[in-house]
């Protein structure tokens, strides 16, 4: 028995396009609201949001009386007398609230000439005025000073309801009029900077964490997003173009409207995503919650899918778990045709295994199965033994490394020629590797226009893994073990050499991530054949032993699974072909016939106890 070290194991969102000007709405109020950034963030960058409203500057300087609280006896008539500035009639009102303040100066000078008011507080009223934009203090609305370090400022009737009055209805306008409340024709507002504060690199204590959620900015934007008809709702700098273009012209498109009340409600959506993610994790912090959201935001359109006449696209998981956690979906593609449907499974499945060494290693995968994987201190000998265990599987495959590619690198990747004929050059689909010389990269940019080349970061371990299912989905801790991480235990009277260990090490690692059925035999770092997906393993044994050849004699077999049988079958067949050492998880009730089988050719069995079933 032999044992080894244990070892360490939003939302979709779309760039609104310009559409035909429609006309604005009839009665209009515009206010650029509160400060955005909450009283503890210890985000810098953010700091205030905006509600643009149509008032005289004279408003500015409104002075408040404290406010005591009153015994239920009194009357509201003893309130203080506070009288809110109702705005002139037709004036046209925006209301802004940003935490985010990107373009903030565009934009307020785009409606400021379009002859909207703007009110605001905090440091987006000082980035206004900076700007030349005259803005009017969001008290001034309300009556009523922000109060709570900064919780409640826009939570009013003053605001609220002048967002959410529906102008067909003439009830709801007698309210407004009567109370003295303007209608907002555009509400602007984005949100604390929740996601980026609790994802930083200094990490975020708790209390920190709570100030950070935005309570207001959702409110309005949702209110905005509801009364889409009448108002419309903006939580994008990218559309602020788009919205101005708008606000020019003469016509009404609903569907403009929509969709940016679609977007204002997937932006808060993905927000709270991020609030729940995050809150789960203070608490109980199991993986599996009672009720789990995944946000994604869509990073491109594809060609096609699996195949030409299924429609796809390609989306990024924006959960907080994610962040800075790698990955094939946050890789930066340097060069070559856009990534297809079959691409990135491909690539991920090669990524993944080659990030598994710790060796100088390459893999070469098709149809996300490694059918060539090799570590040697020289990376050009190991690429040249990758592509040799299946060259005619590795052409028009996917090529990962585990090291930088560097200029030897890359010129061996572009004139070596295939070992079926010495002639072919070898031809990939995708080169990925976690960094490329300059130098490198320039050569491989020279092998083909459509060669995509890949520079990704490794994926962390403890990954919570989804998969669809009709109807439904599985989800499941990644697998994350390693050969370092469990024992080989030898059952057998033969117990392995020092070098066979480490073949069977090494094609244990790599049957990990061959589809199941899964065999494996490989020698001296290298796999010399591999059976997959076969729905017996006796029929992925013979595909594994054909590829190996001869090269089988005293090499090492791995298996993903157990050998339901052994004599006349899987066990024997690879005792017969001469492999030196075979490892499997254990486990059948017939594991006696394979040890004694195994005994009897005199090749040594060991048992992981592990299972790597890959469907």
């Amino acid at each position: 028995m032999f044992n080894l070290s244990a070892a360490s194991s939003a939302a979709t969102s779309a760039t609104i396009v310009p559409f035909n000007a429609s006309q604005p709405p009839q009665s209009t109020t515009s206010l650029l609201h509160h400060k955005r950034t909450p009283p503890t963030s210890s985000s810098s960058s953010s700091s205030s949001i905006v509600c643009v409203h149509l008032h005289s500057p004279s408003y500015l300087h409104s002075n408040f009386s404290p406010i005591k609280a009153m015994p239920l006896s009194q009357t509201l008539s003893t309130a203080p007398s506070h009288q809110p500035h109702s705005p002139a009639p037709g004036n046209k009102q925006v209301l802004i609230s940003l935490s985010d303040k990107k373009d903030l100066g565009i934009l307020g000078t785009g409606l400021q000439e379009l002859g909207y008011t703007i009110v605001s507080t905090g440091g987006t009223a000082t980035a206004l005025e900076k700007a030349g934009v005259s803005v009017t203090k969001v008290e001034q609305l309300t009556s009523f000073p922000e109060m709570l370090d900064g919780r409640v400022k826009t939570l009013h009737p003053n605001i609220h309801g002048g967002i959410l009055a529906r102008r067909d209805q003439k009830h709801h306008m007698e309210a407004l009029n009567e109370h003295g409340i303007g209608t907002f024709d555009i509400v602007v507002v984005n949100l604390y900077p929740f996601y980026d504060t609790v994802t930083s690199a200094g990490g975020i204590d708790f209390e920190n964490g709570i100030e950070n959620i935005d309570i207001g900015g959702p409110a309005m934007i949702r209110a905005a997003a509801k009364n889409h008809k009448d108002v419309l709702v903006v939580v994008d700098s990218e559309d602020y173009p788009a919205l101005l273009e708008y606000l020019k012209g003469n016509q009404d498109d609903q569907q403009f409207r929509r969709k940016l009340a679609w977007k204002a409600f997937q932006h808060v959506a993905s927000y709270d995503s991020a609030v729940s993610e995050w809150l789960w994790k203070q608490t109980v912090g199991d993986k599996f919650p009672p009720s789990l959201t995944v946000p994604l935001s869509l990073k491109s359109s594809l060609r096609y899918g699996e195949n030409p006449h299924q429609k796809a696209a390609f989306y990024v998981d924006k959960s907080l778990a994610e962040v800075n956690a790698g990955g094939i979906a946050t890789a930066i593609q340097h060069h070559g045709k856009e990534m297809s449907y079959n691409n990135y499974l491909d690539a991920d499945a090669a990524w993944n295994c080659v990030s598994e060494f710790t060796n100088p290693t390459c893999v070469v995968v098709k149809h996300t199965n490694p059918c060539g994987v090799a570590s040697r201190d020289d990376i050009l000998e190991a690429y040249r033994l990758a592509v040799k265990a299946d060259p005619v599987s590795a052409f028009g495959g996917i090529v990962a490394f585990n090291i930088e590619v560097d200029e030897v690198l890359a010129k061996e990747i572009r004139e070596y020629r295939s070992p079926t004929d010495g002639e072919t050059r070898m031809f990939y689909e995708i080169v990925v590797a976690p960094s490329y010389t300059k130098k490198g990269l320039e050569i491989l940019r020279g092998k083909s226009k459509t060669l995509r080349i890949i520079e990704a970061k490794k994926n962390e371990s403890g990954k919570l893994s989804l998969r669809q299912v009709g109807g439904g989905w599985l989800a499941q801790d990644s697998d994350d073990l390693t050969p370092q991480d469990i024992q080989f235990n030898v059952v057998t009277g033969k117990t392995p050499q020092e070098s066979e260990l480490r073949d069977v090490e090494f094609a244990w690692l790599c049957v990990k991530h061959v589809k199941s059925n899964a065999i494996v035999i490989a020698k001296n770092n290298c796999m010399l054949g591999m059976g997959s997906g076969q729905p017996n393993r006796l029929e992925s044994l013979r595909i594994a032993l054909r590829k190996a050849g001869d090269e089988v004699k005293g090499a090492a077999l791995a298996s993903d699974a157990f050998f339901p049988f052994a004599w006349k079958d899987a066990v024997e067949e690879a005792c017969e072909s001469g492999v030196g050492v075979i490892a499997e998880p254990g486990g059948s009730i017939r594991d006696g016939d394979a040890i004694d089988c195994c005994n009897k050719y005199g090749v040594s069995l060991v048992f992981t106890n592990v299972r790597h079933f890959r469907h």
